[in-house]
């Protein structure tokens, strides 16, 4: 719950950022110096960028906490016990060693979505976001094919 209050917050702030940058863009657009029309015009793409980027962000972490629900209700998770360091770290060895078991799991079950989710989170212990980020992806992809 706190980490929703805390996106919340974030997303309000850019919500006030993004009509702040239209609100400057106006005001660029009505100067007669045609380098603030222009200046104006790109101030009106900014948020444009701004509300896409925070739409998809909020619909990705959506997604994802349904399919992390329901793989916990069918106690499917992965389980957190991979040593860490005395700062909190999962220790990288560990990751890597438990990341190759989900990996072969992807690999016998390309079609379900479970395996992609753990996969992700193989992915994300053994610090690679960009790859769990895609992999969470590819299973919220399935996931949607499947239910619908």
């Amino acid at each position: 719950m706190r980490t929703k209050i805390w996106v919340g917050l974030i997303a309000l702030l850019l919500v006030f950022y993004l009509v702040v940058m239209v609100q400057q863009a106006f005001w660029l657009l009505a100067d007669p110096n045609w380098t603030a029309k222009g200046l104006g015009a790109a101030y009106l793409v900014l948020p444009v960028v701004g509300a896409w980027a925070l739409v998809r962000e909020i619909l990705f972490g959506a997604r994802t906490e349904r399919l992390a629900k329901e793989l916990e209700a069918e106690g499917g998770l992965p389980e957190d016990n991979l040593p860490r360091t005395p700062g909190g770290r999962i220790v990288r060895e560990a990751a890597d060693r438990e990341f190759q078991k989900y990996k072969a799991e992807a690999e016998a079950a390309p079609a379900d979505w479970r395996s992609w989710f753990r996969l992700s989170c193989a992915y994300d212990a053994a610090g690679d976001r960009k790859r769990a980020r895609s992999s969470m992806r590819d299973a919220i992809k399935l996931y949607q094919t499947r239910a619908g």
